[in-house]
């Protein structure tokens, strides 16, 4: 099943190039009040609704893919997590170049652990990046995004698919610079996710997937997620070891060899086999 959320909040399904407007489904979610769970109730709920979902789908609304604005598929994380330096070549690149560490420390992701990015960088592929500090050098880094299902807390890497809602592709905006990651990776819609969530039952090994992103039609990362350092369970047993993971938490999974510069109006093309494709605009902040 591919999921996503379009225009005005709506919930689609994914079928080809369609989009099949399931939208009166999220009536069956349970009614919250102050204070709100620390929890993405679409996703925590995912499994009760399926069944409504499929009985809505045959006579559903179809719209066209390219006729709707692509929203984030996961409205409410409670975290954005993200592992730095997770493929090797990357780590070489990030150490060979200056313009990349500016005097950083850089370590291997075993010694650097996870970091955090803000839930408010979070926007859909249709929303496009809005550069900020554009007198420095911006950076896209393409990524496997995990979506965490249920909640998980010290869960052993066996066992850790078992805890995945789905998966997304996305993107890590990065200022470089010499702050903190968490800061200059935190600007709003500095985390792009989309361009749907695919669930676990459709991709049921994350080992083995192409990865790749084109600026404007230029080819500038091209991997397999088989090159990361730690592996989606590794990363749910180590991000789980340090926090408590609630539906709709996103680990994003580290980028390959191949980080470059972006500009506004730039257009990017991200791909991750088995889930899809999602184009994404570049423009310079308000």
């Amino acid at each position: 099943m591919k999921l996503c959320r379009f225009d005005d909040d709506r919930l689609g399904l994914v079928e080809g190039d369609i989009v099949v407007d399931v939208t009166p489904a999220l009536d069956d979610l349970p009614r919250v009040r102050y204070p709100l769970p620390h929890l993405d109730l679409l996703v925590a709920h995912l499994g009760e609704l399926r069944a409504r979902i499929d009985s809505l789908a045959a006579q559903a609304p179809r719209r066209s893919l390219a006729k709707v604005q692509m929203l984030s598929p996961v409205a409410n994380p409670g975290k954005i997590i993200a592992a730095p330096v997770n493929y090797l070549k990357h780590l070489e690149e990030v150490l060979a170049d200056k313009g990349i560490h500016h005097g950083n420390p850089i370590l291997e992701i075993q010694r650097a652990g996870l970091f955090l990015k803000a839930s408010s960088s979070l926007v859909g592929a249709g929303q496009g990046v809005a550069l900020t500090h554009t007198d420095r050098r911006n950076d896209h880094e393409v990524e496997l995004a995990v979506v965490i299902g249920k909640q998980a807390r010290k869960v052993a890497a066996k066992d850790a698919l078992g805890y995945v809602a789905g998966y997304c592709i996305g993107l890590d905006i990065t200022i470089r610079g010499p702050e903190e990651r968490s800061l200059r990776k935190s600007p709003d819609s500095y985390t792009v996710l989309g361009p749907w969530l695919v669930t676990a039952d459709e991709l049921t090994d994350p080992s083995q997937l192409d990865i790749s992103i084109r600026v404007n039609d230029q080819l500038r990362q091209s991997a397999n997620t088989d090159d990361m350092v730690i592996d989606v369970p590794g990363l749910i047993e180590f991000a789980s070891s340090f926090y408590t993971l609630h539906p709709g938490d996103v680990i994003l999974t580290g980028t390959p060899q191949g980080v470059g510069p972006i500009q506004p109006g730039d257009s990017l093309l991200a791909e991750i086999g088995r889930i899809g494709r999602m184009r994404v605009q570049v423009r310079k902040a308000d």
